[in-house]
């Protein structure tokens, strides 16, 4: 930051210093301020900042492009946070962990870890104006934590993707007079194919669940028609990409290209469609389901109250990461897409407006799943738990066989595979842009040529994830879906939580969001910020850990190799923590003292480590709150 002193001309437009009553305060003719590679200017009359404060709160709208309306914002991170999870992972949790008192210990994390996280990182994104790897400018030994984020947000796109194409898939076979997941008799289905009217509860009598039946025809459909599963022996035997996959895969690498390209000024358009569709669709779907006879005894099923569920571990596990993953926190898309909000936001009341829809949904789309599980269990003269499920195997299988029985049935399932898709995309896209602004905000070469870089970004994830489209691709799935964004991203965001509260320190993050908004956040957010989220987050990272067991899908056991492999790709993004807090120790220049100093003080106070006043090296520093 440097003062310009302005031509002679130039000097009559400002008014003479006496006009301006004003006590300790300095008159800022031009300030010129390096940030994202670009500088600007702007006339203003600030507060002397003390040495120990962050930068001016100045609110540069003009260097950094900026969302077109406030609604693109808010839809885009709903859109982002809002995702399939909220729909084949939230209602059959909440059935399994004692229905309504599962909501005890989920709504206790929502607020206690959940919104904390959700709200550090808006703010974080929003007053810095930076990627997640280049805000770290507040601390930059972190940095590695943002190259961690990225690189997870791009494993996540090679499978996530692969889901979405499976989704389009769907919706271009739907497009028939009969849906063909109906009957048997088709190509793909095997010998021992059963129409679903023959399974009842007396065929079902020796302890298998309808859901783990693999020979109805929708089952079939998808595991041998779709992914071609029966012509592989597992996760060494993949095969060569399926073309029908690998066209659909093509599409969804297109949407997202050009959703994308022009960054947030194009992708906040997108999200009008892909953010809203899957609300009016749910309640279509909702409507719908209760009218299905059996249908009020799945909604019984989903909201029936077990308390005594509450001592088991196993659920208070379920709650903590569900309310982690389904938030999106960590992911590095929060903080972009803060980034480009107007410096003077309101990012408190829209981190709980977002995050409390994002639950809401998650609790609302249960009862259009269990409308038509408890219609699935009438139908076949069987209880809940034999049809309740969760992942793929609930959308791809149990949702659309019961969809095929309705009256309309390609109507039902076009617009259920319409929801699925636009629920991915917008998920996608998130994932994406966290990637793009992280690494155009860090290297200036890739904002230059911002079309290019997202092309060879998208180009990249296709290629990746045609591995997941042979016909073992969904090994391969499996694989990256338990490793990639595992302990990994809780790691990240546990050490991120570190960085922000205790490094840089709560109070001075306080002092920036009290710059942009012009109040201070409550003890109560300071405190969690501090305290609670990070233990919250210890203990789930701890959880995942001695929880984590060998890899499966459904009766095939991953070998160790495959294991070996898995925790190598979660370690290739964790390592960048270390590796690049080691790397910045030692490009610091000085004793080891100020190596140290230079590594964990904001860039913008590195003078002050040359003058001997370093603030994370008093105690009041970690005592501040």
């Amino acid at each position: 930051m440097n003062i310009q002193v302005l031509p002679e001309h130039k000097l009559s437009s400002v008014a003479p210093l006496k006009q301006c009553n004003v006590e300790k305060k300095e008159v800022e003719l031009i300030l010129v301020k390096d940030q994202n590679g670009v500088q600007y200017t702007s006339s203003s009359i600030i507060p002397t900042p003390s040495p120990q404060s962050g930068p001016p709160a100045t609110a540069p709208e003009d260097e950094r492009e900026t969302w077109g309306k406030k609604i693109d914002f808010l839809l885009s991170v709903i859109g982002f946070a809002v995702d399939l999870a909220n729909v084949w992972r939230f209602p059959y949790l909440c059935y399994k962990n004692g229905g309504g008192a599962f909501l005890i210990p989920y709504i206790l994390f929502l607020f206690i870890a959940g919104m904390p996280l959700f709200y550090m990182e808006l703010a974080l994104g929003q007053y810095n104006r930076e990627g997640a790897a280049t805000v770290w400018k507040i601390c930059p030994i972190f940095k590695g934590v943002g190259y961690t984020v990225i690189i997870i947000a791009l494993y996540v796109g090679f499978y996530y993707n692969v889901i979405i194409a499976w989704s389009l898939h769907y919706l271009f076979s739907s497009m028939t007079a009969e849906l063909p997941w109906l009957n048997c008799g088709n190509s793909w289905n095997s010998e021992n194919c059963t129409d679903p009217k023959f399974l009842n509860g007396s065929f079902l009598g020796n302890g298998t669940s309808y859901s783990k039946y693999k020979i109805t025809p929708a089952a079939e459909y998808y595991e041998r028609g779709v992914l071609h599963l029966h012509k592989s022996k597992g996760i060494h035997d993949l095969g060569l990409p399926r073309w029908e996959l690998s066209l659909c895969l093509v599409v969804v690498v297109f949407i997202l290209y050009f959703s994308l390209w022009k960054g947030v000024k194009s992708s906040g358009k997108v999200v009008y469609i892909t953010a809203t569709m899957p609300y009016v669709v749910l309640f279509v779907l909702l409507i719908r389901g209760i009218t299905l006879p059996g249908a009020m005894d799945g909604i019984r099923a989903y909201l029936h109250i077990d308390l005594q569920q509450l001592k088991n571990s196993k659920v208070w596990i379920d709650a903590a990461t569900q309310i982690f993953y389904s938030l999106g926190a960590g992911f590095g898309v929060l903080i972009a897409f803060a980034s480009y909000n107007k410096f003077d936001n309101n990012c408190y009341r829209d981190a709980l407006l977002t995050s409390t829809v994002n639950c809401v949904t998650s609790f609302f789309s249960g009862f259009a799943i269990f409308s038509v599980l408890g219609y699935m269990a009438y139908k076949h003269g069987v209880k809940i738990e034999d049809v309740a499920t969760e992942g793929a195997g609930l959308v791809f299988i149990i949702y659309p066989e019961a969809i095929s029985t309705l009256p309309g049935s390609t109507f039902w399932a076009i617009v259920f595979f319409i929801m699925l898709l636009t629920l991915g995309i917008d998920s996608s896209m998130g994932g994406m842009e966290a990637v793009l602004t992280g690494l155009t905000d860090d290297f200036k070469i890739l904002k230059k040529n911002r079309k290019i870089f997202t092309f060879a970004t998208a180009f990249g994830t296709f290629l990746v994830a045609l591995f997941c489209i042979t016909n073992g691709g969904i090994y391969v799935l499996t694989l990256l879906d338990n490793y990639a964004a595992g302990t990994s991203i809780l790691f990240g965001v546990l050490i991120e939580a570190i960085g922000v509260s205790w490094f840089y320190g709560v109070d001075r993050f306080s002092q920036d969001i009290e710059r942009m908004m012009g109040f201070k956040p409550g003890l109560y957010w300071r405190l969690c910020w501090k305290f609670v989220s990070p233990t919250f987050l210890l203990f789930v990272v701890i959880a995942s850990i001695v929880t984590s067991t060998g890899l499966r899908y459904d009766e095939y056991v991953f070998p160790q190799w495959s294991n070996v492999l898995g925790w190598g790709v979660a370690m290739s993004s964790m390592a960048f923590v270390p590796g690049y807090a080691i790397y910045k120790f030692f490009s610091m220049k000085g004793t080891f003292k100020e190596r140290i100093a230079y590594c964990i003080t904001p860039e913008h106070e590195h003078h002050l480590v040359a003058e001997g006043n370093v603030r994370q090296f008093k105690l009041k520093h970690w005592l501040a709150i």
